[in-house]
């Protein structure tokens, strides 16, 4: 028999050298006895090491059940590695009663992390340094502590800080991380921040949705005493009904009489498109209101073209950007700068070509930055955006009547021909369309967006050589 008796803390890493020591070896479960208890048992010496793989999975889901209280985790691990080693596809069959049990330990570990994460409520304690520093007290189902620590880490590195629960502890001081025995509950001060959170938690509190058993199954009752929020429960739900008559008589009643008069001013003082478009004039204005897709619904504003309204040159690029979209002029952001270089290489005037984009509205995804702000990230519109918009490129092509036409892009390439070939066999060739002949370039974004600087400068060199070929053409 071999006996693994185990340290009280770090069991995790010598569970998993013990395991792949003997499962190396070829020793089966029933010869090997898991212990955490010094003293009951006389431990054995291990087999040497040698090479063991095992599957991302079952170390995936061994990470987890380690931190599980189930004094058989262990030997039900290592049951587990020994038939993985016979059969890679044990895991595949969630039916499997071993796979089903340890399945549902790591489920519980990992709720129990998911609480940790949530229910931690530190307090601020007294610093001699210049970062903060901070301790809470927490009493968790399983050993979820070294689990749980990197992401404390990541989410607080700005201060120092102890985390204390019966079992384990870990301790985050001027940036390194460090794991101890647990210790009895502490006497922590009150924190000065406490009570502004609970009046925030008190006017955030919503009586007419109160669900009691959804809030006791989200938040148990077992972790109440250590959050300063649910002191406020009793007194908020002692309260609930009449806040809820409140209101309810504050709700919204019938709009008086002189609503419709306003709302009738209001909308006669919204711009109208013309009746009949037939000027690029008249094709402006009536886009300036388009709502014909549903970009127009977080765009700024619309981006009509701009330039030489006889021009022989027109150069269609995809949609605005963040800049674009703020001036409502096209390409007036880091890509028109790389174009408006490439166009002065051509000898190209802007102010002789007509420059607009295949589809008038920016489309974004928002991001929160660093600092808590938010930036509007770039997205490709899609066909049906660009197929509704081309409606409006067709009345430019129409009034402006160009010798040629310049598309910059798949989007700009798609909606002037029609095609969905990517156009890198197609750049610097001229296709003819109903609308004219048209000549197909990289748009400057992706040169700005190519990582290779060698490749990006043939980009842009080309894109100067196909600018200095529309120019010869209209000439």
């Amino acid at each position: 028999m071999q006996v693994v008796v185990l340290p009280d803390h770090g069991w995790r890493e010598a569970w998993r050298d013990a395991a792949r020591r003997l499962a190396a070896a070829g020793i089966p479960p029933e010869q090997v006895t898991w212990t955490t208890a010094p003293g009951l048992f006389a431990a054995a010496p291990l087999p040497p090491e040698r090479p063991l793989s095992a599957p991302r999975a079952f170390v995936d889901l061994a990470d987890a059940v380690l931190c599980h209280r189930d004094p058989e985790r262990f030997a039900l691990l290592y049951q587990l590695l020994c038939r993985l080693r016979q059969d890679r596809r044990v895991l595949d069959n969630p039916a499997d009663p071993l796979v089903a049990r340890l399945h549902g330990l790591a489920k519980a570990v990992r709720r129990d992390s998911h609480k940790m994460r949530a229910f931690v409520r530190f307090r601020e304690l007294p610093a001699a340094g210049a970062r903060r520093r901070f301790a809470a007290w927490f009493e968790p189902d399983h050993l979820i502590v070294a689990r749980n620590a990197p992401f404390f880490a990541r989410r607080f590195a700005d201060m120092d800080w102890t985390i204390l629960t019966p079992d384990e502890r870990a301790d985050f001081i001027g940036g390194e991380l460090s794991l101890g025995a647990g210790v009895p509950r502490p006497d922590l001060p009150d924190d000065a921040s406490e009570a502004l959170w609970a009046t925030y938690f008190t006017n955030i509190f919503n009586p007419a949705r109160v669900k009691l058993g959804a809030m006791r199954s989200e938040m148990p009752v077992k972790y109440w005493r250590n959050l300063p929020e649910t002191r406020q429960i009793p007194a908020m739900l002692a309260d609930s009904e009449r806040r809820v008559a409140q209101m309810r008589s504050a709700a919204a009643t019938v709009a008086p009489g002189r609503a419709a008069q306003i709302s009738e001013r209001y909308r006669a003082a919204m711009p109208k498109p013309p009746e009949k478009i037939d000027t690029l004039d008249a094709a402006a204005a009536a886009a300036r209101t388009c709502t014909r897709c549903d970009l127009y619904c977080h765009a700024t504003q619309t981006v009509w073209g701009e330039g030489a309204p006889d021009a022989r040159l027109m150069i269609v690029g995809e949609q605005p950007g963040d800049q674009e979209d703020l001036q409502g002029r096209p390409f007036v952001g880091p890509a028109g700068d790389v174009l408006a270089e490439a166009m002065g290489k051509a000898g190209l005037d802007r102010d002789a070509v007509w420059l607009t984009n295949a589809v008038k509205h920016f489309k974004f995804k928002p991001q929160m930055t660093a600092r808590g702000g938010k930036r509007r990230l770039h997205q490709n519109p899609d066909r049906q955006e660009i197929d509704i918009c081309k409606w409006w490129l067709d009345l430019e092509q129409r009034f402006i009547q160009p010798k040629l036409t310049l598309g910059l892009g798949g989007t700009a390439a798609y909606a002037l021909t029609g095609r969905k070939e990517g156009i890198t066999r197609r750049r610097g060739k001229v296709e003819d369309t109903a609308a004219g002949p048209v000549l197909l370039s990289w748009h400057p974004s992706y040169i700005l967006r190519v990582p290779d600087r060698a490749a990006a400068d043939r980009a842009r060199a080309q894109l100067v050589e196909d600018l200095t070929l529309a120019a010869e053409l209209v000439a």
